[in-house]
């Protein structure tokens, strides 16, 4: 697993994170420390990690899309959803 901590964020997912309330701090730490990868097609990869968010905390699975094919990787867009069971693949 490839981990990204060197990126940049196109205008997409800029736009991405604003209009759903997404900070650059929790799109960081995606990349950096995910939890599972998914290869989505050659040279584009899905970071995912689930964390609370609200009060009482609600557990959500944030989605990072990278393409990692090019220098810095590209954050191409970025969400969150409540269907964690939908994304999150069991080990086992």
């Amino acid at each position: 697993m490839k981990f990204i901590t060197n990126y940049r964020l196109t205008d997409h997912a800029r736009e991405e994170m604003t209009r759903r309330q997404i900070t650059e701090e929790d799109v960081a730490r995606v990349p950096a420390a995910p939890e599972q990868t998914e290869t989505v097609r050659e040279g584009r990869q899905v970071y995912q990690s689930r964390l609370g968010l609200g009060e009482p905390p609600r557990l959500y699975l944030l989605r990072v899309f990278v393409d990692i094919d090019r220098v810095p990787a590209e954050v191409v867009t970025v969400y969150r959803t409540g269907k964690v069971a939908k994304y999150w693949r069991a080990r086992g």
